[in-house]
């Protein structure tokens, strides 16, 4: 870890120089990226020093997180924009997950941290709750205005690829860190990421997860969704041989102008595409590589350990979905999941997203897009879950695949 630490501050030096001499990557100075830039990092580096302090607690007080078993574990993966946010949320209303939620996420990643915060909400509560209302009305104020696009609050399940943050390898720090080559390996990471690298991330990933068993109970089964780690699959296969995997997936005509326009405020406010051009080239490269890596990476294993779900299938149907789904990868459900289940669907009827987009904001017609993702897409039509598909259909779709041998990963992207 103390080399991940060193190796994250020489990084983020790196990147610095090089918002100064953004001609180096063909793009041209921003005033705007170097006052936000400046604005924004103070308060980064803050919160990752006090995430590094409470890690180096962790291992004189709490080292005991070392010695818990990551079993079974339920990862959540995708495409974005393709529901994992919304199929996430209901199955972490099952009591036999636990999953990070936002503040850990944010404020609270080592043990040590989130000892602290629980201990102030017990003493926040004893004395009536003062400080919750207070924060409630500012996180309606600050996440508010991400309704429309990933509804945010505090107590709400959330990623933990930020968990990564401290070392810079959470991909939605690109908008900051544009011309980071590191960053930018974590979209192509099984293909392009070092192997000494990956094995070092991985650790410190596992170790988080490690940490929040330890907090929340070992007794329970870790549910961990990330649509930005389509490119670690086959790393999460060969990292955790037991764990299950459910793939969330859709056209890619509607996620690419969606994913696109999700990131839309931080283009702006960052002005990433002035200090690097080919950004929006980068990024539907990138994405090409996630529907390549979820096939490759997952289609061989076996039928228990992975279900390919389309968006449109968790809607109305949502309750058949999750028990196909759940029936597949041998899970149970008991009475007060099934409860939240039901509520999750009569909501999913009457949801209409306020998010809004067309496939002109990538430069690209639906059909343009359609001819160069459809074929990588395809490889998955057959066995894809979808609104009204009988019991069992989508398992005996799957063993009939034509699926491509997985490659090891454990020799790949070495420099």
């Amino acid at each position: 870890m103390p080399s991940l630490f060193v190796a994250t501050s020489f990084r983020i030096l790196r990147s610095l120089v090089a918002s100064l001499r953004p001609a180096r990557h063909g793009g041209r100075f921003s005033w705007r990226h170097v006052l936000v830039l400046a604005g924004f990092l103070p308060l980064f580096l803050v919160m990752q020093g006090i995430h590094w302090l409470g890690f180096l607690l962790d291992e004189l007080l709490f080292r005991g997180y070392r010695r818990v078993e990551i079993r079974e574990p339920l990862f959540i993966l995708g495409v974005p924009r393709s529901g994992t946010t919304h199929l996430h949320r209901v199955l972490a209303k099952d009591p036999q997950f636990t999953t990070f939620s936002t503040w850990e996420c944010l404020f609270a990643l080592s043990v040590t941290e989130r000892r602290i915060w629980l201990a102030l909400a017990r003493v926040d509560r004893f004395v009536g709750s003062p400080a919750a209302r207070l924060l409630n009305r500012i996180e309606n104020l600050v996440f508010g205005h991400l309704d429309g696009v990933h509804p945010m609050r505090l107590q709400d399940p959330e990623e933990d690829y930020f968990s990564l943050t401290p070392v810079l390898a959470c991909f939605i720090l690109v908008l900051a860190f544009p011309h980071l080559a590191w960053i930018w390996r974590m979209g192509t990471f099984d293909r392009d990421m070092p192997a000494a690298d990956r094995q070092r991330l991985l650790d410190f990933y596992e170790s988080n997860l490690k940490r929040h068993l330890y907090v929340h109970g070992q007794d329970k089964r870790l549910l961990s969704k990330n649509a930005a780690f389509a490119p670690l699959a086959g790393s999460l296969v060969e990292r955790f041989p037991d764990a299950r995997f459910i793939v969330c997936l859709r056209a890619p005509a509607e996620t690419l102008p969606s994913q696109l326009s999700s990131l839309r405020a931080g283009l702006d406010l960052f002005d990433v595409e002035r200090v690097l051009p080919d950004f929006q080239d980068r990024l539907l490269a990138q994405l090409a590589f996630y529907y390549e890596n979820l096939h490759q990476a997952l289609a061989s294993l076996p039928p228990e350990r992975r279900a390919w779900i389309e968006m449109r299938a968790l809607g109305p149907d949502l309750i058949h979905t999750v028990d196909q789904v759940y029936e597949r990868l041998g899970l149970t459900s008991g009475p007060v999941f099934r409860y939240h289940l039901a509520q999750a669907q009569r909501d999913a009827k009457g949801y209409r997203s306020r998010h809004r987009y067309d496939a002109g904001q990538v430069g690209l017609t639906s059909a343009q897009i359609r001819e160069r993702f459809d074929p990588l897409y395809q490889r998955f039509d057959r066995a894809l879950a979808r609104p009204g598909t009988p019991p069992g259909l989508a398992r005996e779709a799957a063993e009939g695949m034509d699926v491509t041998h997985r490659p090891e990963y454990s020799n790949r992207g070495n420099a």
